[in-house]
């Protein structure tokens, strides 16, 4: 067995390559995988900035995910904007903060 068919991508990062109407994923399975590592990688790289960025800057939580979607969106990151989403939920739930509504 390859390594690629024992990564579990979450059903919420899948979910970004379904077009609305349809069943199947509009890449393969090898790119989601791909997208899938940069993201999950992007969320773990960016734990630590964020804490420092709270505190150094003395704002809320809320204010740091806001502020690190924004960034990814506006940089060169290579994500799309539902891939820069992801990133900033999935770093919440790492970071164990609240995803802010709205």
């Amino acid at each position: 067995m390859s390594d690629d068919n024992q990564i579990l991508i979450p059903t919420s990062f899948m979910n970004l390559f379904i077009e609305p109407g349809r069943i199947k994923p509009s890449e393969s399975r090898e790119v989601i995988t791909q997208r899938y590592d940069l993201c999950e990688d992007m969320a773990n790289m960016l734990m630590e900035p964020c804490r420092e960025s709270m505190w150094d800057l003395g704002i809320t939580e809320s204010d740091v995910l806001q502020r690190t979607e924004q960034g990814l969106l506006a940089s060169e990151t290579g994500l799309s904007g539902p891939e820069s989403q992801w990133v900033v939920r999935r770093l919440a739930e790492l970071l164990g903060w609240e995803w802010p509504q709205g």
